[in-house]
Order: structure tokens, then C-alpha cells, then sequence
């Protein structure tokens, strides 16, 4: 038997229930899982040791809740602590409406993950769907699989680690393999590096593998070759700077309405929602959905409806091109636009602290770094933050780690986080959270994080700390927006968010359009619009981000039909393009 084999557990009493999961599970899953199903929870939970010993992967765990079986819900509670990295489930009889409120009640206090309803009919596709989407979650989570890009390098390297997180947020299959591991060695000799530049990323999906060492961003979009800068005479209708919910929410609703649309993205798809392992609150997914799912999905939907996509450079620069404008690309290149939607986001702030910022990338990481997670399997971890995504990364980073802590600033989680959240952390067992507490040093073994050093907010300067053992150190706090680029004729409030409609005053000595009243998302630039957490007075939901993003193309259409194209564009060229609009810049 190959002991790599995923297993898919079933544990009831029901027999009806056993055998119809049973049946359906082996004949759709047979192949590529091991079905194991279990007489009753005890049987279950010994599997379920015994598996763990043998160091077999789980990849799903099945109970059931009804009249014929009352004690899954705490079975499924239970095999967290024999396999968190599970995905489990509570399986239901249709029509049985009176157990609902008990079932969902414990899937909010995180004792299962998803409701799923028993098939009552061959090829139950609703079922396999609520199947497939555990299982597809799982993988994601594992970073197991076809490796269409193969990565070699240090565990401890900053730049590594950067790499490993980009790819696998922006959806492409990516193993890793440490300098020193045997298939490292094999990797390298068989390409016949002896002494590479490291880290070294193998393309293996091209027709011979593509070979790059210690690349810069720029150069792996160039060998991906999927997108490539637009023709030098080519007009975009809008040009859409980030691909977080909002950005990806502004390309998909333009495109399908007819709009010339580029999304460009530094990064990767998703932003910081696409970090999130699990989001729960996003309207019409009843089972919750990965940020990285929802983000690839958005983003593909986009692509299928015609917008144009630059990956893996930044915007520097924006300027006025005659009547258009010009967005400036970090690879050179110049991209000309009617309209632009700055859809950036935030960064989260750092620490500031030379024992914490020294050690990034070797047990420190600013974000939820989903590909991270499985490297924290048994260590003690601590998360900064008090917001839904510190909360989500606390939720995911509990399924390896031996404990994760929560380290809150303020005295409570009520006013930052969404209840749902609060409540599967207080439900979950590894988990701690420990409020009044910053970060004020760390230690370090070897060259990696060994302990971090806290203190009540009033004392952090007077104290030496309180040391804590940590593995792992993931920072989620405060937001800093990334408006760097932007001209400083573009309005921004005290923290730097960009001020939009009635966030401004419209007679401001500033303001290029003294008197014209702003559309609701636009800035003080004309054409110039703002959305997602980047905007003064957002709110920091993806559902709200995703709002933004569709009502903003209403608007991009008031726009663009109040201020039509010349009848002859000027040439690329014919007008100078500056890197900041003069304060005397008049549109039509």
C-alpha cells in the first residue's frame, strides 16, 4: 500500500449514512484516495490515531449529525487534535431542518468546516462539488502536486521566500526544494550547476525548462510570458492599478461592458484577501472560500472577458500625455490610458524593531503567508493583529503549528474582528490570545527565530519583556497605503489614504477642478479614481472592496462620455509625457 495515499475518512453510527458515503466516495475518489469508513466515533478516532502515527495525510474527514447519529459534531471536534490539517465536515439528511441551528452553531465554533448534504440519487453533483472544493483547498494548503515551476534555495533567504509566496498566490504550481535536498542536488547536476547564483527557479512547463538564477521580477514575467506590455499606440479606456478584489471586481465589470481595460499588479492576484486561507463572510459561499480561490476565479474571469494583464511589475510614475494619460511601468514601458483606478491597497506596517526586521524571512513574515504554514508544523507561533486577517491566518497556521498565541494590543477583538472569527479562535484548542501585549524584541538561534520578547503596551519601554518561544512570528497590523507613485497633486488625508468625492473640498486651492464636483470615487485628478482600501473612509471587507470596484465603472463611463478622444490621438511621442501633472493641467 502507498502510504502517501490521501485517506478520506468516514466515522458514523448511521449505517445508511456509512454505506452511502462509503459507496459514493470509493466509486467517485477511488482511485487517487484511500476511503476508509469507520463503525461508530470510537472506531473512528482509533483510525484516526492510528493513521497519525503512521504519518499518513488526511485530506478529509466525514461525520454525521441527525436522528440516527447524534455524536459526530463531537467526533468531528475531537479529530482536529489527530489531524487539523483535515478538512472536515458534518454531512446532513435532507428535509431533517430541525437539526440546522446545532449544525451551524458548530461549524461557527470551527468544530467542523462545512456543511455537506448526504447524495440521495446517483452522480449527486451538488455533493462531489462541496467534495471537490474541500479537497481543492486541501492541496492548495499542502503544496503538493505537479510542479510547473521547480524552486531551489536557502530556507532562511529573504528573497526565497518572496518567490515561493508570489507564485503560489498568483495559482502556479510551485515546489520547493532546500540547497541540500536530494532532489535540490539532482535538480542542479542534472543542468549542470555547480556554483549557481541562488535562488534558482526551473520553468518546467516550457517545451525545454527555462533556467533562472537569483531573477528579478521583471526577468521571470518575461520567461512566463503570459502577459507582455501593450503596443506603444494602443488606448486603454481605463487602466486599473492592483489586482485585489477591487481591482479584479473594476476589470470584470468593465470588460464585459465594453471598456479597453489593463490591470497591472506588482505582486500577485488577490492582494492581502488573497492570503487569507479561509474567508467565511463573502456573500454566496455558504462553505467559505480561500482568498487565493476567490482571487484566481476573479482573476480568470477577467482574462476570459478581454482585460489585459501586466504581472510582476510595478507602476512608478503617472503623467499627462496630451489629453490621455500615461502610466509609467517599472519595465519601461508607458501605458496610455483615458482613465485610471488606483486599486493598490495597503501594506501592513512593520514593527520597526532591528531584533524583528533582521530576521524576516527566517521566522518573521509581515502578512498571512498561507505557503508558510506547513513549515510551522509542531513549532509554538506567534500573530500580531486584531483584524479578520489575523484572525483568518491564526485559524490556517493552527492546522501545523503546535500552538499559535495572538498577541492584541487593545483589551478586546469585538471592535476589530468579525464574531464568527472570535468564536472558532476561542473554540479552537491550540490557540491563545493574550490581549494588552505588544511585540518588543526577539531572540534568535542559528541565524532563525527562536522566542519573541512582550510587554503591556504603557511598559514596552521600561521593561525587558517576557520572552515567549516562537517559531514563527507573523505580523497583521496597521495599513500604510501604497500611494508613493501618484503625483502629489492627488489629494491624500493625514495617514496618506486618497480623498474621493465628498471626502473633498471641491473649492480647495488645490483641487485641478476648482468648482466641478467630483464623481464619488474619484480624486482631485480628473479621470483619476480610487477604490478598496486605499480610499479615505473605506471599509476594510472584501465584499465592500468588490463593491467599489463594480460601482467605479458607472462612473468611468460618465467619465469617459463627458471627455471623448480627440479625433486624432497624438502619436506616441508628439506630446511630452512628465512624471507629475503641472498644477495649470486643464481637461476637457
Amino acid at each position: 500500500m502507498d502510504h502517501s495515499v490521501p485517506i478520506m475518512l468516514i466515522a458514523t453510527s448511521d449505517s445508511d449514512s456509512r454505506r452511502i458515503l462509503g459507496d459514493e466516495l470509493r466509486r467517485r475518489y477511488g482511485a487517487d484516495y484511500e476511503v476508509v469508513a469507520c463503525e461508530g466515533h470510537a472506531h473512528g478516532r482509533a483510525v484516526l490515531e492510528g493513521l497519525r502515527r503512521w504519518n499518513r495525510p488526511v485530506a478529509l474527514i466525514l461525520g454525521c449529525y441527525g436522528p440516527a447519529d447524534r455524536g459526530g459534531l463531537d467526533f468531528l471536534r475531537r479529530a482536529y487534535g489527530f489531524h487539523p490539517a483535515a478538512k472536515r465536515a458534518v454531512v446532513v439528511t435532507w428535509g431533517d431542518f430541525a437539526s440546522a441551528p446545532t449544525v451551524f452553531r458548530a461549524i461557527g465554533q470551527g468544530h467542523a468546516e462545512l456543511l455537506i448534504i448526504r447524495p440521495e440519487r446517483s452522480r449527486d453533483e451538488e455533493f462531489h462539488g462541496a467534495i471537490t472544493d474541500a479537497l481543492d483547498d486541501w492541496h492548495l494548503a499542502q503544496g503538493v502536486g505537479f510542479e510547473a515551476v521547480r524552486l531551489i534555495g536557502e530556507v532562511g533567504d529573504g528573497r526565497t521566500h518572496s518567490l515561493r509566496d508570489s507564485l503560489s498566490r498568483n495559482h502556479i504550481p510551485v515546489g520547493f526544494h532546500p540547497v541540500g535536498s536530494e532532489t535540490a542536488e539532482r535538480t542542479l547536476e542534472s543542468l549542470g550547476l555547480r556554483d549557481p547564483m541562488l535562488p534558482v527557479l526551473v520553468l518546467e512547463f516550457t517545451a525545454s525548462p527555462i533556467v533562472l538564477q537569483n531573477p528579478t521580477d521583471l526577468e521571470i514575467a518575461e520567461a512566463m510570458g503570459v502577459t507582455r506590455p501593450p503596443p506603444p499606440d494602443k488606448v486603454f479606456d481605463v487602466v486599473v492599478v492592483g489586482a485585489g478584489p477591487s481591482g479584479l471586481a473594476t476589470a470584470v465589470y468593465a470588460s464585459s461592458e465594453g471598456l479597453a481595460t489593463m490591470v497591472v499588479e506588482g505582486e500577485a492576484v488577490g492582494g492581502q484577501a488573497g492570503t487569507s486561507s479561509l474567508i467565511r463572510n463573502y456573500p454566496g459561499f455558504s462553505r467559505g472560500v480561500s482568498g487565493a480561490h476567490l482571487a484566481y476565479r476573479s482573476f480568470h474571469q477577467a482574462w476570459t472577458l478581454g482585460t489585459d494583464f501586466l504581472f510582476l511589475r510595478k507602476v512608478e510614475g503617472l503623467g499627462a500625455d496630451g489629453a490621455l494619460y500615461a502610466v509609467s511601468i517599472s519595465d519601461g514601458s508607458k501605458v496610455r490610458c483615458r482613465t485610471v483606478v488606483v486599486a493598490t491597497g495597503v501594506d501592513y506596517r512593520r514593527l520597526g524593531i532591528p531584533q524583528i526586521e533582521d530576521l524576516v524571512g527566517r521566522g518573521v513574515f509581515y502578512g498571512a503567508t498561507v505557503s508558510e504554514a506547513p513549515s510551522m508544523a509542531g513549532k509554538n507561533v506567534c500573530v500580531v493583529g486584531g483584524g479578520n486577517s489575523a484572525g483568518q491566518a491564526v485559524l490556517h497556521l493552527a492546522k501545523f503549528a503546535k500552538k499559535v498565541t495572538l498577541l492584541v494590543r487593545g483589551p478586546t477583538l469585538s471592535v476589530s474582528m468579525s464574531e464568527y472569527l472570535i468564536s472558532q479562535l476561542e473554540a479552537t484548542r491550540n490557540v491563545a490570545i493574550r490581549y494588552g501585549t505588544v511585540i518588543v524584541g526577539a531572540r534568535d538561534r542559528d541565524g532563525f527565530l527562536a522566542s519573541v520578547k512582550v510587554a503591556s503596551p504603557g511598559a514596552a519601554d521600561a521593561t525587558p519583556g517576557e520572552e515567549i518561544e516562537a517559531g514563527g512570528l507573523f505580523v497583521l497590523i496597521g495599513s500604510v497605503p501604497r500611494t508613493s507613485w501618484l503625483p502629489d497633486t492627488v489629494e491624500r488625508d493625514q495617514a496618506g489614504f486618497l480623498r474621493t468625492g465628498a471626502n473633498r473640498d471641491v473649492n480647495d486651492a488645490g483641487s485641478l477642478r476648482p468648482g466641478r464636483h467630483p464623481l464619488a470615487l474619484e480624486t482631485s485628478m480628473p479621470g483619476i479614481f480610487a477604490i478598496g482600501d486605499v480610499r479615505a473612509g473605506s471599509i476594510k471587507r472584501v465584499a465592500t472592496a468588490v463593491g467599489d470596484g463594480a460601482t467605479v465603472v458607472s462612473m468611468l463611463h460618465t467619465y469617459l462620455a463627458e471627455h471623448p478622444l480627440p479625433a486624432s490621438p497624438p502619436a506616441p511621442g508628439d506630446a511630452a509625457v512628465s512624471e507629475e501633472l503641472p498644477g495649470d493641467v486643464r481637461f476637457n
